[in-house]
């Protein structure tokens, strides 16, 4: 936590050299308080619908390690909040019609209120991953990946669908550091489907004045450096500069790399996009890489399935 006297320093705004270092904003202990939300929310459902579990279906195709990996993290936290968690599994030979009829046959199915497909498809077979992710009801659609979900994002239509797990992580991990989006100069870096075009509209529509930088942007240091907010996600390892960031910045790096280290049992070690020892002299706050937008990315899933079941029951009644 920063001292009295650091606080101090950056209202004044003297003596910026003896500031303190950025304080850590922790995804690990934010997914934790979301979980226990999520799971009095499963308690009281249960109480208005006696035997009521939200459901969820995690569709995977092939059997990658990293997939394996993420989908027994969902399925844990699926359980300790109180949702019902499936797992399908096709094989790798599976063809994109089988996978389409797969998903049909789950949005039809009403104790399922959230489906998501594990991306990548890993298929010896060509599927188009874009066809399958908007052949998920955009009522199941808890990624928030479809193109109905997208578009009801980007033209500000924010209580009416399901936004993507990760930027909404962001959102969530930017209001625990209680600075205020609106009317701030927020800087996204990196334009994926999955993270920075969704970031950029979700800070739009709370009012934040918002840059993308991409791949062909030729001024990144100069438009890093007007963020008061900064979110990172370009698939670069520790790319964003300390020097760069602006004083007092918030800093959100969503990226997860894995850099040489010969000090490490594995060789290797986690990076986020931003370098870490530099930028946390300079941001205000600062997500660390592991333990940030990481954690915050499942929780974000569980709190929209969640969401997804609460709709369900009043549909119902």
């Amino acid at each position: 936590m920063l001292s009295v006297a650091g606080k101090a320093l950056r209202v004044s705004g003297c003596l910026k050299n003896a500031r303190s270092m950025a304080t850590v904003v922790s995804g690990n202990k934010t997914s934790k308080l979301v979980r226990e939300r999520l799971q009095k929310e499963v308690c009281k459902m249960q109480e208005l619908e006696p035997g009521f579990r939200p459901g969820l279906v995690v569709l995977q195709v092939g059997d990658r390690s990293d997939s394996n990996l993420y989908i027994s993290m969902k399925l844990k936290a699926a359980a300790e909040i109180g949702i019902d968690a499936r797992h399908i599994r096709l094989p790798n030979t599976a063809s994109e019609d089988e996978v389409l009829h797969n998903i049909q046959s789950i949005n039809e199915d009403a104790r399922v209120h959230g489906l998501i497909v594990q991306l990548p498809l890993d298929s010896i077979r060509p599927i188009d991953s874009g066809r399958v992710t908007d052949a998920v009801s955009p009522h199941k659609d808890v990624d928030g990946l479809s193109s109905i979900n997208a578009g009801k994002l980007s033209r500000g239509d924010l209580k009416n669908c399901f936004i993507p797990c990760t930027p909404n992580g962001c959102m969530e991990l930017i209001s625990q550091t209680g600075v205020s989006v609106a009317g701030k100069h927020a800087v996204v870096v990196g334009r994926s489907k999955i993270v920075g075009a969704p970031m950029h509209d979700l800070l739009l529509w709370n009012h934040a004045t918002v840059t993308t930088c991409h791949s062909q942007t030729s001024n990144l240091a100069e438009q890093v450096g007007r963020a008061d907010i900064l979110v990172v996600g370009a698939g670069k390892p520790e790319m964003v500069r300390g020097e760069w960031v602006k004083e007092g910045a918030v800093v959100i790096d969503c990226g997860i790399n894995y850099v040489a280290d010969e000090t490490k049992p594995g060789g290797t070690r986690v990076v986020g996009d931003v370098h870490y020892p530099t930028a946390n002299q300079r941001a205000s706050f600062i997500t660390p890489v592991p333990g940030g937008v990481g954690p915050m990315t499942v929780a974000m899933l569980m709190k929209n399935t969640v969401q997804s079941a609460w709709r369900f029951l009043q549909s119902q009644r």
